[in-house]
């Protein structure tokens, strides 16, 4: 474990997102509470981009990690992580970009409740509307209302203005007590993305901490992963294999068949609705209802990543 020496580290992870990773550190420059020590810190996920490049020309100081392969978000989380030097540490995505005020409503809801372990933001759509960000844990229980179409009222937890304890956050722009990630052995990187924020407040629940989702916080996600054209079907594959994981994991085989038919039949639902309703693509339902049925099927995210690698390490060997 590193010295604590700040009381807050900034622990962004980036693959390709140059862009959107300079806006995201010129958002913490500007919103960073006056009088809050802390540092800056960037992990950059073997970018081909210049995304590296561009954070040394910054006049701002920041840590840089460069990966030489790809890894996944839990993987890359847990080195920042474990590397950070603050008691604090708020993970950010690249695409992420923080409100004014949103370190110093965050850092003030871990310090309020020393139960909690994490505090996640309420997330904005790029247009500046509140996108679900918290919700209860998954189980047979989460997935049944997701079949009789209650997942809005009783799962979603994100909304409203009081601080409140929640199952999980979303971790784009999530602030973790570091003692407590160290504690439960930080993020599982079996979750190569998604899923992982769950099984990490999961696990945070289980040794006796809370999950706080903190509304006075606010941060622009922009969702650049969702926006990739290229990487709809891997998305897919990804989360329905971590959430399947995550089960299984937490609740055993029996439960998580149980979910798989439930959230396949939730899908397959709403492919027959958008049969009929204007501007609906059934196809994409039924993409989701597949997956969750058989989550094992096809490549997702981390076989993308794993096929990019080698093309690196070909690339070296030929040098």
């Amino acid at each position: 474990m590193a010295d604590l020496a700040v009381r807050l580290s900034y622990c962004v992870v980036n693959t390709n997102g140059r862009e959107h990773l300079l806006a995201c550190l010129e958002a913490i420059r500007d919103t960073h509470p006056e009088g809050v020590e802390h540092e800056v810190t960037v992990l950059d996920n073997a970018s081909d981009d210049g995304s590296a490049d561009a954070v040394r020309g910054l006049d701002m100081e920041v840590r840089l990690t460069e990966r030489t392969t790809r890894a996944g978000k839990a993987e890359n989380d847990t080195t920042l992580l474990r590397e950070a030097r603050g008691e604090y540490c708020l993970l950010l995505n690249e695409d992420s970009e923080l409100r004014p005020g949103a370190t110093a409503a965050l850092l003030a809801a871990l310090e309020a409740d020393p139960g909690a372990a994490a505090a996640g933001a309420q997330l904005l759509s790029p247009s500046g509307e509140p996108q679900p960000c918290a919700w209860r844990l998954p189980s047979i229980g989460t997935a049944l209302a997701g079949a009789l179409f209650l997942h809005r009222f009783v799962t979603v937890q994100s909304g409203g203005t009081d601080t409140r304890a929640v199952g999980w956050v979303q971790s784009s722009a999530m602030l973790v007590r570091r003692a407590a990630a160290e504690q439960i052995g930080y993020l599982d990187p079996a979750f190569f993305v998604y899923s992982d924020e769950t099984d990490f407040a999961k696990r945070l629940g289980d040794a006796g901490w809370r999950v706080l989702y903190v509304p006075a916080a606010r941060a622009v996600h922009h969702e650049q992963l969702a926006t990739d054209p290229n990487a709809g079907e891997r998305r897919v594959v990804e989360f329905h294999r971590n959430r399947d994981l995550y089960v299984r994991k937490h609740h055993g085989a029996v439960a998580a068949f149980g979910v798989r038919v439930l959230t396949a039949w939730t899908y397959a639902l709403r492919a027959l609705a958008a049969l009929v309703l204007p501007g609906r693509d059934a196809s994409w339902y039924w993409l989701h209802a597949r997956q969750a049925l058989i989550p094992g099927r096809g490549e997702g995210l981390g076989e993308a990543a794993a096929a990019y690698n080698r093309t690196l390490e070909e690339g070296r060997a030929n040098i």
